[in-house]
């Protein structure tokens, strides 16, 4: 009976041994990218190997994945839970909050910009937009506004943001006015 027992425990520590070889890399890996250390990185790694051999024991649950495939997901899980549970009880740091201050001058920047980019007239507005937001290419560009062609099309695209740049030379206003 013990034979038995050191043979089944034996198999099991080799059969650990080779999934940490196999999964740990990718689990810390994707951890560290997220901002967790190599010991939470174990830790995950740990609970998701616990819940695989628990899994895999039991003749009721089967698992559809390979055996690094259901570890490292079941560690992305725990790692993304953890990380939520532990953003929900963080206090509000001078980081924190000076990245919230960078987040609102930029949406002001963008406003700025978008003021300017408005005084050029809804048509401008329109074909820059379809130009550099959607990444229209300039013969569509042509077709949609219905120009000649696509030298015509890239003219008045010239025109526009030119429009841009003579009420931004009008107002005196420099690159660092829109990331204030």
């Amino acid at each position: 009976m013990d034979t038995v027992n050191l043979q089944e425990q034996a198999t099991r520590q080799q059969l650990f041994i080779a999934l940490y070889q196999k999964v740990f890399p990718a689990v810390a890996k994707y951890v560290s990218k997220h901002g967790g250390s190599f010991d939470e990185a174990r830790d995950v790694f740990q609970d998701a190997l616990l819940s695989y051999y628990e899994k895999s024991r039991s003749a009721t649950i089967t698992i559809n994945s390979s055996e690094g495939a259901y570890i490292y997901g079941m560690a992305r899980y725990l790692w993304i839970k953890r990380y939520k549970e532990g953003n929900r009880n963080a206090q509000l740091d001078d980081n924190y909050a000076t990245g919230i201050v960078d987040q609102v001058n930029t949406v002001l920047a963008e406003d700025k910009l978008l003021i300017f980019l408005e005084t050029t007239g809804k048509r401008c507005m329109e074909l820059l937009r379809s130009f550099y937001y959607d990444q229209l290419p300039m013969s569509k560009v042509a077709q949609l506004f219905g120009f000649s062609g696509v030298r015509s099309a890239t003219v008045q695209k010239y025109k526009c943001i030119e429009k841009v740049r003579e009420t931004v030379k009008q107002k005196a206003l420099t690159y660092e006015d829109f990331l204030e």
